[in-house]
């Protein structure tokens, strides 16, 4: 199945299929049905230890630390009035150039059903940029909701290994759903109503303005994390990931899986934020030895810093033919 199809299904919250055994790459047939990877088992728990050593990977420290950054730039441009980078995450201007986020800009155009030249300047502007970085990227790099999300995560998970709470999940589908609903709300009310609700831009806006009211509605998110459902809101309903990953078909930069060496421990399922786009490191699912993971991806690096046969890295396609 190509890269394209695979990332519209997985966007869609719909389940790839199980590629059947004449649709392999001959030599797949070779590792799966033969040898189990290129490391003894003594090997592979030394290798599993050392990556393994400690919290925080090499990509988790460069992502907190950009995300971090990003953020705190705004409030140093507005508490000091540098003017380096005005506005908040759904509109602003880096240095003079506008800046519009792809999914506040739709709800913005359908709600008041005019196009404003500033607003196609900032989202031509953004759209380039997230198709260079990988379109997901936003969530996992800039978002300042993913990082409280992921301490929340960090919680349940404790909580659930002693038992204390119990995961539960639902039909990925549903954020699908829903960004239709809210963009048929912006266009039937002329209210941006997603935006009311984004933990986005509430968090975004208090963090440069002053704290209100709608941070209620981030805690209660957040207990609902904690101790009823792991990531619920990124994996069951922000629209904005559906957007940017749409991006993110176009994107070069991906993360590349290599089933040559993986010994299929599924370490990497276990630590990734969107676990339904590393199904193709489960034995037997992935169609090619070397293949893309979907558009659905983050590109938090987490996969990449804990997989002990690297089997998982980055790749910037077509970098290596132009160098």
């Amino acid at each position: 199945m190509g890269y394209f199809k695979r990332s519209l299904q997985e966007l869609a919250g719909k389940r790839v299929d199980k590629p059947l055994k004449r649709d392999l790459h001959p030599d797949l047939h070779t590792i799966y049905e033969g040898k189990k990877g290129t490391l003894s088992a003594g090997d592979l728990a030394k290798a599993r230890l050392e990556h393994h050593k400690g919290y925080f990977g090499k990509w988790r420290k460069r992502r907190w630390a950009t995300l971090i950054a990003i953020n705190l730039l705004f409030v140093v441009s507005y508490y000091f009035d540098i003017q380096i980078l005005e506005g908040a995450l759904t509109a602003s201007r880096f240095v003079g150039f506008h800046m519009a986020d792809l999914n506040s800009a739709l709800q913005v155009m359908l709600a008041y059903k005019v196009v404003v030249l500033n607003l196609v300047i900032g989202t031509v502007t953004v759209f380039m940029m997230w198709v260079l970085l990988g379109g997901r990227t936003f969530c996992s790099w800039v978002c300042p909701y993913h990082l409280l999300a992921e301490w929340a995560e960090v919680i349940h998970l404790r909580l659930e290994a002693k038992g204390w709470v119990n995961n539960h999940t639902f039909h990925r589908g549903v954020r699908t759903v829903l960004y239709f609903i809210f963009a048929l709300l912006a266009l039937i009310t002329g209210y941006t109503v997603f935006e009311t609700l984004s933990p986005t831009g509430i968090l975004s806006r208090a963090l440069i303005y002053g704290p209100g009211l709608a941070l209620i509605w981030v805690g209660l998110l957040l207990l609902l994390e904690i101790f009823y459902s792991r990531r619920l809101w990124c994996r069951y309903a922000c629209p904005i990931g559906i957007t940017y990953g749409v991006v993110g078909l176009l994107s070069p930069l991906r993360v590349t899986y290599n089933a040559t060496a993986c010994h299929h421990e599924g370490d990497c399922r276990k630590v990734c934020l969107v676990p339904h786009v590393l199904d193709l490191t489960i034995r037997g699912r992935a169609p090619e030895i070397v293949n893309d993971v979907s558009a659905d991806c983050t590109r938090c690096g987490l996969c990449v810093d804990i997989c002990p046969t690297d089997s998982l890295h980055f790749e910037f396609k077509g970098l290596k033919k132009l160098l």
